[in-house]
Formats: C-alpha cells, sequence, structure tokens
C-alpha cells in the first residue's frame, strides 16, 4: 500500500488527544514509507498530520479547490499540492490518488467524504479499504447508529462488516493491509412488501 488518504477535521477539537493521535499518525506514515493524501489545508488536524509525515521525511499530497487557497488555508510546504475547482473534484481526485482510506475525528466534511467512499465500495465503483480510527472512542455513536441500520434493515451486514475499525495506529494500518473485502452480491433488495 502505498497511498492513504485521511479525511479528518480542519479543526483540532477540545482534547489534546486528537492532536497527538494525528501527529503519531503522521510520523508512522513517514517511517513505513506510506504517502499521504488529503484535503491540502494547513489548520486543524489535517495541518498536524501533514506536518507530522512532512518532519519525518514523508511525502504529502493535498488536494484542495481553489476558493480555500483564497481564504488561505491551503499548505504551502507539501511534496505536490493539487488546486482543483469544486469540492466534487477534489474528493475525486483524492480517490484516485489512494489505495485506502482513513477517517479520523472531524465535522461534516469528514463524513461527507467518508461515507462517500464506503458508499462507492458498496456500489463497486471502487474497492479500496475504509476505516475508522476511533480515537478517544470518536466514532462510537457514529457506529451505533450504523448498527442500528443493520438492524432495520437499511444496510447491508457485509458492508458494515467491510469497514475496518481501530483505535490503534498500528493495528489500523495492519488491518488496511490485509483487508480482504467481503462481496455482496445484491447491494439493493428489489422485493416490495
Amino acid at each position: 500500500m502505498k497511498s492513504i488518504a485521511i479525511f479528518c477535521g480542519a479543526s483540532s477539537g477540545h482534547n489534546p488527544v486528537y492532536q497527538e493521535a494525528a501527529q503519531s499518525l503522521g510520523t508512522l506514515f513517514a517511517q513505513k514509507g506510506i504517502r499521504l493524501v488529503y484535503g491540502g489545508g494547513n489548520v486543524g488536524l489535517m495541518g498536524v498530520m501533514a506536518d507530522a509525515v512532512l518532519a519525518g521525511g514523508g511525502e504529502v499530497v493535498g488536494v484542495i479547490p481553489q476558493s480555500l487557497v483564497e481564504m488561505e488555508v491551503a499548505h504551502k510546504g507539501l511534496t505536490h499540492l493539487h488546486v482543483v475547482q469544486t469540492m466534487h473534484e477534489r474528493k475525486a481526485l483524492m480517490a484516485a490518488e489512494s489505495d485506502a482510506f482513513v477517517a479520523m475525528p472531524g465535522g461534516f466534511g469528514t463524513f461527507d467524504e467518508f461515507c462517500e467512499i464506503v458508499t462507492w465500495n458498496q456500489l463497486r465503483i471502487i474497492q479500496k479499504p475504509a476505516a475508522l480510527y476511533n480515537v478517544n472512542g470518536y466514532f462510537d455513536h457514529f457506529l451505533q447508529m450504523l448498527r442500528h441500520s443493520v438492524t432495520e434493515g437499511f444496510l447491508k451486514p457485509e458492508n458494515f462488516d467491510n469497514l475496518i475499525i481501530s483505535n490503534q495506529e498500528n493495528d489500523l494500518l495492519d488491518q488496511l493491509l490485509n483487508h480482504s473485502p467481503v462481496i455482496t452480491q445484491k447491494w439493493v433488495d428489489f422485493k416490495r412488501i
């Protein structure tokens, strides 16, 4: 696995454990020669992660819309920065540049990016592993909602089971590297009740 996309907050959160996790994971990426692909910002957990990879001698590719460059949130020290016109272009290019995806704590943007990737996997547009780095139990309530979706028949168990979930960075990377997706034969149920 050469490139992993990280989806995470443009904020750092209130608890320093989130910044510590981003810095530690970035350092691990650099040590393992994993190229970071991310949203191109210099703020929040995004900036912490990018800085950690760069400080360790690693490669960082950012993808950012022009509107955010104009707001002066683009990281100026990256290995490569792609400037695109729209958020849709940003997500498509990040997906094309990455072999796997990890969501760290973040807000609406993080959830949007992660849910789009797992949807693309479900629809077989891509077949690339997707993980939740559950730092400090951040995704516990989200996972509870997803399990409820399975129970209520809106999410196939196999699609939920394809998610990689870990609160330990080394375990997270091991699961990504060794992931074998469960393929469902039918992602939609056409029978009507």
